[in-house]
This record gives C-alpha cells, structure tokens and sequence, in this order.
C-alpha cells in the first residue's frame, strides 16, 4: 500500500463540496502559507534599519524575529488541534485574522515595546493557521495524483519561504523602507481571509466535539515555548549559563510530563501517540526535524556572510537568493512527478544526501572562494535537495492518520521542522560565534564562523538521510 493510499482523509469522511475549484483552493492554501513562513526570515536583512529607528539595544532587537519564532514554535502543536476540535475553517480565518491585524501593528509600530508584542501575536496566528492549511489540503484533495500535486505545490512554499523572506525582506528594506515587510502582509491577508470564507467548508461531524486536552495544550505547548527560549539564550548566556540550562531543564520536565500524559490514554489525548506506530510518520517527522536543523538556518547564516563578510547592500543580499528559491522550487515539481514512479523512499534519500552535498561545498569553499562559487552555486544544490524532500517527508508525516487527527499531524510536522529551524540557529549561531572569538577579528574570522555552521548542517543533513532509511520501500 502507497504513502498515498495510506492517508485517510476525505476517503473517510467526505469535505463539503467546495464552492471554488480545486486550483483555487491551492492558490489560496499557498498563499497564507508563503505569507506565514515569510515572516520567520523577512525581518533578518531589515533588523539594521528597524533597531535605528525604534531604538532597540543590541540584545533587545534579537527579540523582533525571536518573539515571532517562539510564539510560533511553541503553539503549533496546539493551533493544529484547534483544527480539529472547532473546524479547519474556523481555525484558517482566525489564524488569518490574528496574523493580518499583528501585522498592521508591526508596521505602524513607533516603539520597540508594540513591536515585540505584536511579533508575539503575529507568531500566535501562524500557530494556528500553519497546521489549519495542511488539514484542509490533506482533507481536500483525495489521496492519489491530486494530492501528491497539491503537496508539491505546498512543499514548494514552504520551503522557499525562508530564502524568498531574505530575498524580498532585502528589496522592501533598500528600496520602500522596513516598514513595508509588514504592509505587504496585509492586501494578501485581507484577500486570503475574503477567499477562505467563500471557498473553505468544514468536515462534516460523525458525533460530538470532543473536549479539548487542555492539561496537554499546557504541558506542550510551555514545554516547546521553554525549549525554543533556551536555545534562543544560547546564542547571548551561552550553553553552562543558568538563563540557558534552567529553561532546557524545564522544557524536557514539562514535555516528558506531556508524553506520560498522553501515554496514560486521556479521552481526547492532544498528540495521539498511535500515530508513530507508522514508521513512515515517525521517520518523516525526525527526517523534517534535521532538515529543520540543517538546511533551514542556513539562510539565515547566508544572509549575515553576506552583509557582515562580503559587504552586500541589503537589495543584493536579497537578490542573491534568488536562484535558491527557483532552485527549490524546481526541486518540488521535480519530486512531485517522480514520486507517482518511484514512492517517498528514495526522494527522502537522495534529498537530503544533494543538501549534504551543498552545504559541504559552502563550508569548504565560504573562507576562499568567491560569492558565485563559494556560496551561490552550492547552495542551490543545498535547497533543490531540500525540494526533493520536501513532499515525500510531508507526505510521510501525515501518513496513516485518522480524518479526525489531521490537523494534530500537521500541526507536528509543522512543530518538527520549525523547532529544528529554532535550535539550528541557535546551535550553529553558538558555533559561529566560537569559531569567530576563537579566529580572532575580521572578515576572515567571521567567515571562518559561517564555514563550519555551514559545515555542521551537512552533518545534519546526512543524520535526515539516515532518519529516512526506516520509511519503508513500499510504505
């Protein structure tokens, strides 16, 4: 039995009809996609130009694109299940509308303090709207080509949104000025949130709704909060620091807590644990972890080698990153019309294993060579890999669920790949920062930086290969 075959959705329990076609329900589950992800890297080129002008200290401006990844980490899981229990479309237009209005705030923001609250806020809503997205794509388009179309084209957003952040956050910035990588959020958002009502019904209910496990939602979504805010704190208190080691400490407490929890068979458990008795579900979610890990951060760290090592204006550090997003792009298509041929297995491989390749490239070549050869051309081999993997391991991911666990599947592999995204930058920006102090000053000691964080990604790109043999030949 297929991947494919293997995922109940609308087989199970038939969505109401749609009032739009099929292409315009995709259009409109990308776009709120593209804009969710967009915020998690668009800020990173303009973080200079927002410090300037709303007076943030050097440890406080860390907090405008943190306070959005910590709100966004830590209630995925939750936002996924509130799909489930109040209806995929109640969910999309509230996650849509919180996400909409934050950013408003943002972008009329005249101090650091509105802000930071509404970066939070911002967070919240793509912690909602994120996981609402996939439930309505799994739940939408039957299992088969359909699908496996539909989440190409998913993949393909998803994994672009973090270069296509630093590559319009660099345009927006040199050209219109900062504030407009927060305007440009809101004639999408306005129109996205029009289109779901008119377009997107719910499921139709078998029986009552059941109770939400609200000790759960706590236990989890504090504990992801408290591990995300720990690895943030590595990068300033470093890794022996009690600000470090008392929230890590406290994250694995409160998250071993929610698996006994869950364990124990609650009546309405947040995270059913049956769904990792599929070795395709749990090794696609560990193979998105490392892929979180690895080649995620990774624009993130371009973007500062290129700034801080090369001198890029903000316009061309944002344009160099075009070619990985057409790179990763062509990735995702590629995938989706092999993946009928040769099943997730072998994409889940070979993915990851061009990514290790990439970002061993970078890290060899990032000291020496030029911008083309040392970080442009591997690093479009690092990201088409990624689009290889992309739709298999989200396929995986939501494989063997329950129509009425859609939404909780999604909202893990959303939680997986964004807490991989959070600890790698934590992780390697530790790394790079050790490597620098210890290089000395300059250029050259920061470029000695990025080449091992680019260097230690690959060795988590090969862990996302190896994390990917256990998906069964013909799962």
């Amino acid at each position: 039995m297929s991947a494919e075959a293997d995922v109940r959705g609308t087989a199970a329990v038939p969505a109401r009809p749609r009032r739009a076609p099929g292409w315009a329900v995709l259009t409109l589950l990308c776009l709120a996609q593209f804009m969710v992800l967009l915020d998690v890297s668009i800020v990173n080129v303009a973080l200079p130009a927002i410090r300037d002008d709303l007076g943030f200290t050097r440890a406080g401006l860390q907090w405008v694109p943190n306070a959005y990844t910590l709100a966004y980490a830590g209630f995925l899981l939750f936002g996924g299940r509130l799909a489930d229990l109040f209806g995929r479309r109640r969910a999309f237009i509230g996650g849509l509308v919180a996400f909409t209005a934050a950013s408003l705030v943002c972008g009329i923001a005249p101090n650091a303090e509105t802000m930071l609250a509404a970066r939070a806020v911002q967070g919240l809503g793509g912690a909602v709207l994120s996981p609402a997205i996939l439930t309505v794509l799994v739940t939408s388009f039957p299992a088969g080509p359909r699908r496996t179309r539909a989440m190409g084209a998913w993949s393909a957003v998803v994994g672009s949104g973090a270069a296509a952040g630093s590559l319009l956050g660099g345009l927006l910035t040199g050209l219109a000025g900062w504030r407009w990588i927060f305007y440009v959020n809101l004639p999408i958002g306005v129109l996205a949130i029009v289109a779901a009502w008119l377009m997107i019904g719910d499921l139709p209910r078998a029986g009552a709704r059941r109770a939400a496990d609200a000790f759960g939602a706590i236990l989890v979504t504090l504990g992801l909060t408290a591990l995300v805010y720990g690895t943030i704190a590595v990068a300033d208190h470093g890794w022996s620091a009690p600000a470090t080691l008392v929230p890590l400490a406290l994250a694995v407490v409160l998250l071993a807590g929610f698996l006994l929890h869950e364990a124990r068979g609650t009546r309405a458990p947040l995270l059913p644990l049956r769904l990792f008795r599929s070795r395709a579900v749990s090794a696609g979610n560990l193979a998105m972890f490392f892929l979180g890990l690895a080649v995620f951060p990774s624009f993130f760290f371009q973007s500062l080698f290129l700034q801080g090592v090369k001198e890029f204006s903000a316009v061309d550090t944002g344009l160099a990153f075009l070619p990985e997003c057409l790179a990763l792009a062509l990735g995702a298509q590629l995938s989706t019309r092999l993946l009928a041929r040769t099943g997730p297995r072998p994409l889940m491989l070979g993915g990851p294993a061009i990514s290790v390749a990439g970002l061993a490239w970078m890290a060899l070549a990032a000291t020496g060579g030029s911008v083309l050869t040392g970080l442009i051309v591997p690093s479009v081999l690092a990201t088409f890999g990624l689009g290889l993997a992309m739709t298999p391991v989200a396929l995986s991911s939501t494989a063997v669920t329950d129509p009425a666990d859609a939404g909780v599947a999604s909202g893990l592999v959303n939680t997986t790949r964004q807490v991989g995204l959070g600890l790698g930058i934590a992780v390697l920006g530790t790394i790079a920062a050790t490597r620098t102090a210890a290089a000395g000053t300059g250029p050259a000691a920061l470029a000695s930086g990025y080449a091992l964080t680019f260097g230690v990604g690959a060795a988590f790109a090969l862990a996302a290969v190896v994390a990917a043999l256990a998906i069964p030949r013909k799962p």
